[in-house]
């Protein structure tokens, strides 16, 4: 099931329907019929970075659009809309789709899915 297609029929409150479209990209370790998937249109262009840690040697040179490796236990920072900044660890990789992290933020109890590529 990991790294398949899926669909499913959202119905909201008044009725309409949304038809959506995803992959899956994980089985929870300790239950396998729960997996993860991207939500609806969640995904959307932020400011999130990688935390420099002190140990760290200079990231090596990649291209734009190459897939960042071996982020699990960095902490990360991202620039909210209003200006305010929140902290979090990448906490897995999709083996499924290597470019896919899950990040747990300090302030918040929900797991984000983030595609993390290099940009420039």
């Amino acid at each position: 099931m990991i790294g398949k297609a899926v669909e499913h029929m959202f119905e909201t409150e008044d009725g309409s329907k949304d038809k959506w479209r995803g992959m899956v990209f994980a089985c929870a370790p300790k239950d396998p019929v729960l997996y993860m998937y991207q939500l609806l249109d969640d995904y959307k262009e932020g400011d999130l970075r990688i935390t420099p840690d002190s140990n760290d040697s200079p990231p090596a040179e990649r291209e734009p659009g190459e897939v960042v490796d071996n982020l699990v236990g960095r902490k990360v920072e991202y620039a909210k809309e209003d200006g305010s900044k929140t902290t979090g660890m990448v906490i897995h990789q999709v083996k499924a789709k290597p470019s896919i992290y899950f990040i747990n933020f300090d302030d918040d109890f929900h797991i984000d899915v983030y595609a993390l590529v290099k940009t420039s």
